[in-house]
């Protein structure tokens, strides 16, 4: 059960955005995510709880960040509850749907999900259309995003050979692009984000029958 550290950074001017405390692991039906977030100061500011069905489906989300709250799934397409903790009459809560793939956002988990999710054999590629919950207010917003898994590579460490997939990931609608690098289920590094620390090597898939 991988476990460790993500920090967050301004993928334009390297600013610091806080940090991300995970452990992940697959399971008799699929796999689940689950992390602290915290603020640059140290202060805990939200949470992840992503959970994949054996078809890296995303069956259940539950995305907190500043006080808004997302939780979602499928069903026809994907669907979404957002709302804020003060809003106790519920007046500014909304729902969502769209005929998308997948989540994304801030979290290494959702790369990692959308991966599985694709399959991809090496020089393969793929378009699919997500939801991103932007931050800080975990906003909606729905985009297509092109993957192509550029190779995979193996590394020798103390536990044996690790495979490393490269990724390159465009957002179709503005052409930006880049790497990201798995793992299993560990990003060891994409736009914004690096991993500081993990306590436990990653898993070899989040496939239940692999």
């Amino acid at each position: 059960m991988p476990s460790g550290r993500y920090s967050f950074y301004d993928t334009h001017d390297d600013t610091p955005l806080g940090e991300e405390r995970f452990s992940c692991a697959p399971g008799p039906s699929g796999w689940r995510y689950t992390a602290q977030t915290f603020s640059v100061d140290g202060t805990a500011d939200g949470s992840v709880d992503l959970t994949l069905d054996a078809r890296s489906r995303p069956i259940r989300l539950e995305l907190r960040a500043h006080g808004w709250q997302v939780r979602g799934g499928l069903l026809d397409g994907l669907s979404w509850v957002r709302s804020h903790r003060d809003d106790v009459d519920g007046m500014h809560t909304r729902e969502g749907n769209d005929r998308a793939h997948a989540f994304t956002g801030r979290s290494p988990a959702f790369l990692v999900a959308t991966a599985r999710l694709l399959g991809l054999s090496p020089g393969g590629s793929a378009r699919l259309r997500v939801v991103a919950l932007t931050e800080p207010v975990l906003a909606p917003r729905t985009f297509d995003q092109g993957w192509t898994l550029d190779g995979i590579e193996s590394h020798p460490t103390d536990n044996g050979l690790l495979s490393v997939e490269r990724y390159r990931v465009a957002d179709l609608a503005t052409g930006e692009e880049g790497l990201v690098h798995l793992a299993g289920d560990v990003v060891l590094a994409a736009p914004g984000i690096e991993l500081e620390q993990l306590e436990t090597p990653p898993s070899r898939t989040v496939d239940a029958d692999d």
